[in-house]
């Protein structure tokens, strides 16, 4: 595409989180073999360093994967990640926020930490894309309240994102999911819930960083463990849907929510 080839006219530097395997490794090789300098995260440095071995053997980009641990409930490994980027990169141009987070709180509440902490190591144009699913969209939130409250971009905060996942948490240890209109999926309530959270982040991020292109992507219904490998997508036809949208251009794309390749509504 047009935006991939003026985007790629100077040297790109990536961080995937959550690289070492499914969709994150797809995304890690993708962006490889477009020439972007790639930052292979994971938590398991043995695993990580694997992944890194693996892309290389099959799909010849050496020069382009590179491992370094992150834990993203950890600021010392995010400081860590950090400081390594600016030493040898100077800048980082694209962040793909794929790690999945066991819990609720936790996993918007790293995301947000994450993103925040890496203010000062990313370039005026950076390109963040958040991993999310079509699970997270509002119109699966029958509770008006919640729906309300994070539709309403003018007045959304990180505090009303709280209020949300707070009351959330309330109905859910008082068995009220139900009676209050919050997702009731098999297993999938606290991840769609957390989704949408996420979501709503992403649009405050790119209000508030006019220069970023801010944007989430549901990959689709894709083969991987989180799904017991029964999706439609391959694990690279999920990651493709994620990839392009870091080529995309700002005004284009930033704040916007896109499911597989279309436009979505939060």
């Amino acid at each position: 595409m047009a935006e991939a080839c003026e985007f790629l006219t100077t040297r790109r530097i990536a961080v995937v989180t959550g690289g070492n395997k499914g969709i994150g490794l797809e995304i890690c090789r993708q962006l490889a073999s477009e020439g972007v300098k790639v930052v292979l995260t994971a938590r398991d440095e043995r695993r990580g360093l694997e992944a890194v071995e693996k892309l290389i053997k099959e799909s010849d980009v050496s020069d382009n994967v590179v491992f370094h641990r992150l834990d993203v409930t950890d600021p010392v490994t995010i400081a860590s990640l950090a400081s390594y980027v600016k030493t040898h990169f100077g800048k980082l141009d694209i962040l793909v926020n794929n790690a999945a987070i066991p819990g609720i709180i936790m996993n918007y509440d790293n995301l947000s930490k994450a993103v925040e902490q890496s203010g000062d190591w990313l370039s005026d144009s950076a390109r963040i894309i958040n991993v999310s699913s079509y699970l997270g969209s509002l119109k699966l939130i029958s509770n008006e309240w919640a729906k309300g409250v994070l539709s309403d971009i003018d007045n959304l905060t990180e505090e009303r994102i709280a209020e949300v996942l707070n009351e959330f948490l309330k109905d859910f240890k008082e068995g009220g999911l139900k009676t209050k209109g919050w997702p009731t999926y098999i297993g999938a309530t606290a991840y769609s819930v957390t989704k949408a959270a996420m979501n709503a982040y992403s649009r405050i991020l790119a209000k508030n960083n006019p220069g970023f292109c801010v944007t989430c992507a549901a990959p689709g219904f894709v083969k991987t463990d989180i799904t017991g490998n029964n999706g439609m997508l391959t694990a690279a036809e999920g990651a493709e849907n994620v990839v392009r949208l870091a080529f995309l251009s700002n005004a284009e794309s930033s704040g916007l929510f896109f499911n597989c390749k279309e436009v979505a509504d939060f």
